[in-house]
């Protein structure tokens, strides 16, 4: 053991004396080097402890590896000397807030794995209107500190979501008819970058970089922080509903309808059509909806078509804004394997309902004997402006003109033996989604950006990112040259 400790202290010293002196290190040689380098505020967890467990945790089990070792940053001059160390001896490493990716090694990693969870702050400052966030929350956190002062921000929708993964990707919100995507109301970022310096990243001090940093995820370094706008909260109506598979016409019409038809930014829903193999009905089929209005009473008359309709489960009510985000799990019963995939879309038609109706069927037959669990696809009703509420260019969307849709298709299975079929499967969905779409007449899905926090692995960049791509890979070699961040997992430039 003493030996393992000064050849750690070896490696540390000869990493602070040069940048070259360590091409390749042993990953548990490099795990002692860290636990040397970083201050009382940070820990490095090994396995069998618990708090090396928690920190590898995914709410997919299929998005789990196990790493050589946990370190709990505590400060973001400790996560520099980690990023330092770790790009020195070229280690694979993740960075992980919330834990809610389902793409396998985009926060899980083999090498080093560093736990963002002592970033747990939440610090309203009144007079700027401002909250300043730590990534290592989830949102269920930052409402529930929120709430007593009568504010709120733009967050996820679905509780056990992290701050980090969410905002960094771009972020859909019960509040983006109002106020756009997360993305849209981070005023700062605090970062710190590949090289250990700690900055802090805004439109004034660095352009190009907060750019990049709104929807470029964890190209540019590994943010600690950020500043977000606030808003005025009151109590909210909503929650959620579900519906036999019978129902699926009537609730298909009265979705169309509020698309079609509902103008009110306070207003949206989500639609899905489940199939779960284990129902006891022909269909095997239910219908969910995702309920929501920002304001203690909707407006008369303006859901009573999805009311109308009998259902098999209803909590609908005035409560506060984490109760109707708690209503709606996405912590999946472990041990269960999760893959997402999105259907870019333009607008919620009769004929793309039915044509996800036949897949959602086509396709839950075809898994029932792959152990699946449950297979889900969300239409997500926006507005058609909530790409305007930006003075600023983002990385993602790369395309504001267009008014498209975010739509997540989700498969849960219980065995790894299956793990390439509901790949491959996601993948193939996606495309006769697409060609249907197309045959429809929705050609200009063809252009629609793909949401990086559905999208699965194997995507092409250009179809996240599009015209921006040229200049996020500029960035990412002014910031990063040498590539530190390649190291981890995630969408890379």
């Amino acid at each position: 053991m003493k030996l393992l400790v000064w050849a750690g202290l070896l490696v540390y010293f000869c990493i602070q004396s040069s940048a070259t002196a360590v091409s390749q290190s042993p990953t548990d040689v490099v795990c002692i080097a860290i636990a040397h380098a970083i201050s009382s505020a940070s820990e490095v967890f090994y396995p069998g402890d618990p708090l090396y467990n928690k920190g590898i945790y995914h709410v997919a089990i299929s998005s789990t590896q196990h790493s050589k070792c946990v370190v709990e940053a505590g400060t973001p001059a400790d996560v520099g000397k980690i990023l330092v160390i770790l790009g020195r001896t070229r280690t694979p490493f993740a960075v992980k807030g919330g834990g809610h990716i389902t793409n396998i090694g985009f926060s899980s990693t083999l090498g080093v794995h560093i736990s963002l969870y002592r970033f747990s702050e939440v610090k309203y400052n009144p007079v700027s209107q401002t909250v300043n966030v730590g990534s290592g929350l989830i949102w269920d956190d930052v409402y529930a500190a929120l709430e007593p002062l009568g504010v709120n921000v733009v967050g996820a929708r679905a509780t056990g979501i992290g701050v980090a993964g969410f905002t960094l990707g771009g972020g859909y919100s019960y509040k983006t008819n109002q106020y756009g995507l997360a993305v849209d109301n981070v005023l700062a970022f605090q970062l710190v970058k590949p090289n250990g310096q700690v900055v802090q990243v805004s439109q004034a001090s660095d352009p190009e970089l907060f750019f990049g940093l709104k929807g470029g995820q964890n190209n540019f370094g590994v943010v600690t922080e950020f500043t977000l706008k606030t808003f005025p909260q009151t109590q909210v109506w909503g929650g959620v509903i579900e519906y036999p598979g019978t129902a699926v016409d009537a609730i298909t019409a009265a979705t169309v309808a509020f698309q079609n038809n509902v103008t009110d930014p306070k207003a949206t829903i989500i639609t899905a059509y489940t199939y779960i193999p284990t129902l006891e009905t022909d269909l095997k089929l239910i219908i969910g909806l995702a309920i929501f209005y920002d304001a203690p009473v909707p407006p008369a008359g303006l859901f009573d078509a999805f009311l109308a309709v009998p259902a098999t489960l209803k909590d609908v009510s005035t409560r506060n804004y984490l109760s109707l985000v708690q209503a709606a799990p996405t912590n999946f019963t472990q041990p269960t394997r999760v893959a997402y995939n999105l259907l870019p879309n333009l607008s919620f038609t009769s004929g793309v309902g039915a044509l996800v109706l036949n897949e959602t069927l086509a396709v839950g037959q075809l898994l029932t004997n792959k152990t699946l669990a449950v297979l889900s696809y969300a239409f997500e009703i926006f507005l058609p402006n909530i790409y305007s509420h930006n003075s600023y260019k983002t990385a993602f969307p790369p395309e504001r003109a267009v008014p498209f849709q975010p739509f997540n298709i989700l498969m849960e299975w219980t065995s790894s033996e299956f793990d390439t079929d509901y790949h491959e499967t996601a993948v193939a969905t996606q495309a006769r989604l697409i060609k249907g779409q197309i045959a429809l007449g929705q050609t200009g899905v063809a252009n629609v950006p793909y949401y990086p926090n559905y999208a699965i692995a194997g995507t092409p960049l250009e179809k996240i990112y599009g015209a921006n791509l040229p200049a996020l890979m500029a960035l990412k070699k002014r910031v990063d040259p040498s590539n530190v961040m390649g190291l981890a997992g995630g969408w890379k430039f």
